[in-house]
């Protein structure tokens, strides 16, 4: 299975995702990244262009991947659910859920040393918790062998646009200089990593 199979398979829309909008925006980059960035659902200009962070929080999350020195075009970059849900809402547990096969599915293909969630709703769906994000970034968690960095999600960075020592955009850029660091000091990928679906569908 790869990247375009598993396009041409989300593009048949389950329906426990009836509510959604029904344009695809399935994710883009490089299909052998080592950072693999992932937030909760599409809003309006994904929806419209197809293509996830590409509104203002997308154009900032460019801009915080470029202040430590990382390209757009070596990360892989993708929602949890790949519809946007009605006026933006968060999604909820069951179109989580109907978009979790998929979503594990990317993440064998593409294999990332890497993934830095964006935000609550990815943040604890990785870590099968419902802590804040604000109590859960700042460090390492592991998730079936990969290491995972909770972030901020971009749109909450617009809300608090303050560059102060301390607040969400330089604590943003502490994770980021840790997870460039981190990219720098791992070895080469050795394959796919092995992940057990049937407990993380257990989520829910």
């Amino acid at each position: 299975m790869n990247i375009r199979e598993l396009e041409r398979r989300a593009a048949e829309k389950s329906p426990a995702l009836e509510d959604l909008s029904d344009n695809l925006v399935f994710g883009e980059g490089a299909e052998d990244a080592r950072l693999m960035l992932i937030g909760e659902a599409p809003g309006e200009d994904e929806d419209l262009t197809g293509r996830p962070f590409v509104g203002r929080a997308g154009q900032l999350l460019d801009k915080v991947l470029e202040s430590v020195g990382l390209s757009r075009e070596l990360v892989y970059i993708t929602n949890i659910v790949k519809h946007r849900p009605p006026g933006n809402r968060n999604p909820t547990p069951a179109e989580v859920a109907a978009s979790t096969d998929l979503l594990l599915a990317q993440i064998k293909v593409v294999s990332p040393q890497v993934i830095g969630t964006l935000g609550n709703v990815p943040t604890q769906f990785f870590l099968r918790t419902t802590e804040g994000i604000t109590r859960l970034r700042g460090r390492w968690h592991d998730w079936h062998g990969i290491m995972v960095r909770p972030l901020f999600h971009p749109a909450y960075l617009l809300r608090n646009a303050g560059r102060e020592r301390g607040g969400p955009k330089w604590l943003t850029w502490q994770d980021m200089l840790e997870v460039k660091r981190t990219l720098d000091e791992l070895p080469p990928k050795q394959g796919a990593h092995v992940i057990d679906t049937a407990e993380q569908a257990s989520l829910f």
